[in-house]
């Protein structure tokens, strides 16, 4: 995980891609209003970027304020104990979606999907998981989330 400014001085950050073969780098960047003008508009778009040795994918992101993204990790973390089953985070057009599994050992597997349209559409669909110690690692990954979708202009 590691904060930092893309293009046009915007916000991003960067989680995954560990040295490891195969390994991808998911990034975020860039959260936009797309209404600048109207002080009340909810809208905030982000693009999400996956990148490793033999991928490169790409997708626009449409949340409502962000879609409560970071509470949703700031939840993961604070069951740092474990859970059964996944939990799921959707976007507002489901062109992005997280899945969390507590495993063994304290780890969180974090499977991130980026859809080519809705998640129920017959567009394509990629995944790619990250893995990250449950509790401390998981609060810092929430608090990089909260510091990126405010990086839009409201908190």
């Amino acid at each position: 995980m590691r904060d930092e400014e893309g293009a046009e001085g915007r916000p991003q950050m960067s989680v995954g891609g560990a040295g490891r073969p195969g390994a991808v780098r998911i990034s975020l960047s860039g959260p936009t209003r797309p209404f600048p003008d109207d002080a009340d508009d909810p809208m905030l778009d982000f693009v999400v970027r996956v990148r490793g040795e033999w991928v490169s994918v790409e997708v626009s992101v449409r949340t409502l304020y962000g879609d409560g993204l970071d509470g949703f990790l700031a939840e993961l973390a604070e069951g740092f104990r474990g859970w059964d089953g996944s939990r799921t985070w959707r976007s507002l057009e489901r062109h992005l979606t997280l899945s969390a599994t507590h495993g063994a050992g304290g780890y969180v597997r974090l499977t991130w999907g980026l859809h080519g349209g809705p998640a129920s559409d017959d567009g394509w669909r990629f995944e790619a998981t990250t893995v990250h110690a449950a509790g401390e690692d998981m609060r810092q990954l929430a608090a990089e989330v909260r510091a990126f979708l405010r990086g839009g202009g409201r908190t």
